[in-house]
C-alpha cells in the first residue's frame, strides 16, 4: 500500500489542518459567546455579529478559493516532480487576490448600511452591523493573505505551520475579545462590539506577518512578485473563476437563510447565529480530513497513481462518517449546554434547541460532501463542484427552504433544508468520482 495514504500519514496531515482549519469559527463563535453575554444589548448585538458575519464569509469563501487552487497546481507539480516550474505562482497569485480585496473594501465601505438592510436588519441591529462590518472588513486583505499561504503549504504537503499560525491567531483573538468587549476597569473601556471587531482585526494580521515569516524561511518559496506571469495563471484564474460561480451559489444558499431568520424576529436571528457557527464549526472540523483528500489526491493524480486515489478516498470517507458521528454524539450528551454558552436568553434558547438537533443529524451526510470536495479540488476539477452546487442550490435547497417557510416551519424549515442541500452536494460527487477513476485504478 502507498504509505501516503495510510491511516498514520492521513492524520499527519488532517490533525494540524483541522486544528489551523477550526480558527476561522473559532473565531465567529468567541465573537458570538462573548458579546452574546454582554449586559449592554446582547441580543442585538448577536444578531449583528451573525449578519455580518454571514456576509463576511461569503466575501473570504468568494476569494479564499485562492487556497485550493495553488494547492492543486503546486500539489499536481509536486507529484509529477516539477516543482520549480511553479515557485513564482504563489506570489503572483497572492498580489492578483489582494488587489480584489482592496477593491471589495472600496466598494462595499460606503454601503454597508444598504448591504445590511438586503438581509432584513433594522434599527438597533443594523446600526451594530455597520459598525462591526466597518472595523472587521480593514481585516480581509489580511485573511486573503493568510489563506494563500496556506494554500502553498498545503501543496506542499505541509499542514503544521498553518496550524501553528492559526492557532496563536485564534488566542490572540479570544483574549483581546476578552479585554476589548469587557473593558479593564480603570484601563480599558468596554467597546463591547466594536471591540470583537478590533480583537478580529488585530489577530488577522499578526496571522498575515506569521505566515509570510514562515514561508519565507522555512519553504523554497519566495513572497517576491516576479514577471512575466506563471504558465499556470490561466488555469489558476480558471479554478478561481469557477469556484467563485460555486461559492456565489453556496452563498445564495446562506443569504436566504439568514434573511428568513432575521425576518422571523430578532430571537430568531440570534437563534440562528448560535446553530450556524456551531454548523460551521463541525464543518471545519471535518475539514481537516477535506484538507488530506485535497493534498493527497492533487499530489497522487499528479502523479498518475490512481490505485492509490481510489483507496485514499474509499478511506477518506470511513474517517468522515465517523467522525461525524462522533460529533454528533458529543452534541447529543451535551445537548442543554451549547445554548447557554452563548445566551442566558429563554427566547433564543428556545428557538435555538428546536433546531440543534437537526444540525447533530446532519452531521455524518455533511462529512461525505465535505471530503468529496476536499479530493475535487485536489484534483483541479473544480467544474464539477461549480456544477453541484449551483443545481444543489437551485434545484433542493431554495424550492425546499421556500415550502417549509410557506407552511410556518421557520428555523426548522432553514436547516431541513440544509440537510437536503447537503445529500444533493455528496451524491453526485460519489458517483462522478466513481465513473471518473474506477476504472482506470482497475487497469494499473
Amino acid at each position: 500500500m502507498n504509505s501516503s495514504i495510510s491511516f498514520k500519514h492521513i492524520n499527519k496531515l488532517a490533525i494540524p489542518a483541522l486544528i489551523s482549519g477550526i480558527s476561522e469559527p473559532i473565531l465567529s463563535i468567541t465573537d458570538t459567546a462573548i458579546v452574546g453575554n454582554m449586559d449592554f444589548n446582547a441580543v442585538e448585538s448577536l444578531a449583528a455579529v451573525g449578519i455580518v458575519g454571514t456576509f463576511l464569509s461569503m466575501l473570504i469563501w468568494i476569494l479564499g478559493q485562492t487556497r485550493s487552487a495553488i494547492s492543486s497546481i503546486i500539489s499536481q507539480y509536486l507529484g509529477a516532480d516539477n516543482l520549480e516550474s511553479v515557485k513564482n505562482l504563489p506570489a503572483q497569485a497572492i498580489f492578483i487576490i489582494t488587489a480584489f480585496s482592496l477593491l471589495i473594501i472600496t466598494i462595499t465601505y460606503p454601503f454597508a448600511s444598504q448591504i445590511f438592510e438586503l438581509y432584513n436588519a433594522s434599527g438597533l441591529i443594523l446600526e451594530y452591523s455597520v459598525d462591526y462590518y466597518r472595523i472587521r472588513v480593514f481585516g480581509f486583505p489580511f485573511t486573503l493573505f493568510v489563506i494563500a499561504v496556506f494554500g502553498t503549504f498545503r501543496g506542499l504537503q505541509n499542514t503544521f505551520y498553518p496550524m501553528i499560525i492559526a492557532s496563536i491567531g485564534a488566542l490572540v483573538n479570544i483574549v483581546l475579545d476578552f479585554i476589548l468587549v469587557y473593558g479593564i476597569e480603570d484601563l480599558i473601556p468596554a467597546m463591547h462590539i466594536k471591540g470583537a471587531a478590533y480583537a478580529s482585526v488585530i489577530a488577522q494580521l499578526l496571522m498575515a506577518v506569521l505566515s509570510a515569516y514562515y514561508l519565507v524561511k522555512k519553504t523554497s518559496i519566495s513572497l517576491k512578485l516576479s514577471l512575466p506571469f506563471n504558465a499556470e495563471i490561466p488555469r489558476f484564474l480558471s479554478m478561481i473563476g469557477n469556484l467563485f460561480i460555486r461559492t456565489l451559489a453556496l452563498n445564495i444558499t446562506l443569504y436566504f437563510a439568514t434573511r428568513l431568520a432575521t425576518g422571523y424576529g430578532t430571537s430568531y436571528i440570534a437563534a440562528y447565529t448560535i446553530a450556524i457557527n456551531l454548523w460551521f464549526f463541525a464543518a471545519f472540523f471535518i475539514d481537516g480530513y477535506s484538507s488530506a483528500g485535497n493534498i493527497l489526491s492533487g499530489k497522487l493524480y499528479g502523479a498518475n497513481d490512481y490505485i492509490s486515489l481510489v483507496k485514499l478516498n474509499k478511506r477518506l470517507i470511513k474517517i468522515g462518517i465517523v467522525v461525524g458521528i462522533i460529533l454528533a454524539i458529543i452534541g447529543v450528551l451535551f445537548y442543554n449546554h451549547f445554548g447557554l454558552l452563548f445566551t442566558k436568553e429563554q427566547a433564543v434558547l428556545d428557538h435555538f434547541y428546536e433546531v440543534f438537533w437537526i444540525v447533530l443529524l446532519m452531521q455524518p451526510i455533511c462529512a461525505i460532501a465535505f471530503i468529496f470536495d476536499g479530493v475535487f479540488k485536489g484534483l483541479g476539477r473544480m467544474e464539477d463542484l461549480r456544477n453541484v452546487l449551483l443545481l444543489s442550490t437551485l434545484l433542493v435547497f431554495l424550492p425546499v427552504v421556500f415550502l417549509l417557510d410557506y407552511f410556518n416551519y421557520k428555523l426548522q424549515g432553514i436547516f431541513i433544508a440544509i440537510t437536503f442541500w447537503m445529500i444533493a452536494r455528496s451524491v453526485p460527487l460519489y458517483l462522478k468520482f466513481k465513473k471518473l477513476f474506477l476504472q482506470s485504478s482497475q487497469k494499473q
